[in-house]
């Protein structure tokens, strides 16, 4: 998996603001995740109610907007969303023989839509092409990134531990990679083989763990651990408190946790 070509941002510099309205938990998670790896802020919400507020509070640069919720349709939200935020673009999310739905989305002034079930790939790719058309700019991308002392250059594939390089092959190098855009965040089995890996998480969870162990005695072995088993629920990569302690002393000129530069 490559890296993205490119970072947009607003025009400000700040991080592109996505908001994603969906009722089923598991897809809105995994899109939130997928979108934060681009560097993008993410807000979610489950209900049309939770969106409008959310919209408000926010002022989204993209929405990504399921049409069927438990409150009222997508196309409601949509509307009360337009009535504050004029112009924003709205990515519908369909059911996938639901002609009527797409018609009425794009009609009722939605900007794009994507039929259930999707890739992520092509959601980001969907959503990008909406921000350049409302004016999101580009930046630079992101070489280094950096957790704790745990360093890596994107560009390079090169990964550091304080003053000790670790190789790593292509697979441990992506799962990392996302570790490390997700920092202090507990990622699960099934939203980690659908960013490092691109297929159902269905009987094959195992590939995951295999591969956390691969990572940990590559990164950890002999350290103070960084990478962390939340049972039932995912891994997380973190500083070590000594870490922690260091980057608190240095203040908010030091190198945070999940640095990009």
């Amino acid at each position: 998996m490559s890296t993205p070509a490119e970072t947009l941002t607003r025009s400000d510099g700040s991080p592109v603001r996505v908001l994603v309205v969906d009722d089923e938990q598991m897809l809105a998670d995994l899109l939130a995740s997928a979108l934060r790896y681009e560097g993008w802020e993410v807000t979610t919400a489950s209900t049309g109610v939770a969106a409008v507020r959310a919209a408000k509070e926010i002022q989204p640069d993209v929405v990504v907007l399921d049409i069927m919720l438990p409150d009222f349709d997508g196309l409601e939200v949509m509307r009360r969303i337009h009535d504050h935020t004029p112009g924003v673009p709205v990515l519908f999310l369909t059911a996938k023989d639901a002609v009527e739905d797409r018609v009425a989305g794009l009609t009722a002034g939605g900007d794009d839509y994507v039929t259930k079930p999707f890739s992520l790939e092509e959601v980001v790719a969907r959503l990008r092409a909406l921000l350049r058309r409302s004016g999101a700019s580009t930046a630079e991308p992101a070489n280094i990134l950096a957790v704790g002392d745990l360093r890596m250059d994107e560009d390079s594939h090169e990964v550091w531990r304080g003053d000790t390089e670790i190789r790593l092959t292509a697979t441990e190098f992506e799962l990392l990679r996302f570790l490390m855009r997700n920092p202090r965040r507990v990622l699960s089995k099934p939203q980690i083989l659908d960013r490092v890996w691109n297929y159902d998480f269905g009987g094959q969870a195992n590939i995951v763990e295999l591969y956390i162990s691969y990572l940990r005695r590559k990164i950890d072995k002999g350290r103070e651990p960084m990478i962390h088993t939340m049972r039932g629920v995912g891994y997380v990569l973190k500083p070590t408190e000594a870490q922690e302690r260091s980057e608190r002393a240095a203040g908010p000129g030091g190198a945070g946790a999940g640095t990009q530069g």
